[in-house]
């Protein structure tokens, strides 16, 4: 009976109860920016309309991968629909390129391939998100009506109107949080009822 309890209690310094872990992994990303949106803007300038417009995806992105499983990643909706983890990894490079118009930073191409785990890209979209939000928000209308969405292959470089982001890269992530959150209610792991976009940050 000794040994039992010897053997019980040395389980219990070895591996960390499941209660722990979970609670471990709830900080972790708690710790992740858009766990809620920030408080809002002092004035409505140039910069922090658009810093809140790009708060909004990244509170969507938080919480439609929030919890994500190996098998929502692996998810397929079939006719030739491209699977989950394939939608999260354009969200990725979406992301780079509002942060790149943010600072009037080329995405160079082709684009250089990453060896990421998910939980790492998963944070690196989020800080992509946030960092991009916070330059805007420094800028001047002067200082955005300058800058440029920029495409840079070998020393060829093409140069587009930052209208463009708006309608495109900015509202296509959107549009790809909505698939994701869609993906993987059907897979059976919904995103959380609390979510509430209107106001930025989920129901008590």
């Amino acid at each position: 009976m000794y040994r039992v309890f010897t053997v019980l209690f040395l389980l219990g310094f070895v591996f960390p109860s499941f209660a722990q872990v979970e609670t471990e992994r709830i900080q972790a990303e708690r710790e992740l920016p858009y766990y809620q949106i920030p408080e809002f803007p002092e004035n409505y300038a140039t910069g922090n309309v658009i810093s809140r417009m790009i708060d909004g995806l990244g509170y969507r992105y938080y919480w439609a991968t929030e919890g994500l499983r190996a098998e929502d990643l692996a998810y397929e909706p079939g006719n030739e629909g491209r699977k989950a983890e394939d939608v999260l990894d354009h969200l990725y490079g979406l992301s780079q390129m509002v942060l790149n118009a943010s600072q009037g930073l080329p995405n160079i191409r082709p684009k250089a391939e990453v060896d990421l785990t998910w939980e790492e890209k998963h944070a690196a979209t989020l800080h992509n998100i946030s960092n991009a939000s916070q330059h805007f928000s420094k800028l001047t209308e002067q200082e955005i009506s300058e800058l440029k969405i920029i495409f840079q292959r070998g020393e060829k470089k093409s140069e587009m109107d930052l209208w463009y982001l708006f309608n495109g890269p900015l509202a296509d992530a959107i549009y790809h949080c909505g698939q994701i959150a869609s993906f993987r209610r059907t897979a059976g792991n919904p995103m959380n009822p609390k979510v509430n976009v209107f106001m930025g940050k989920n129901k008590e």
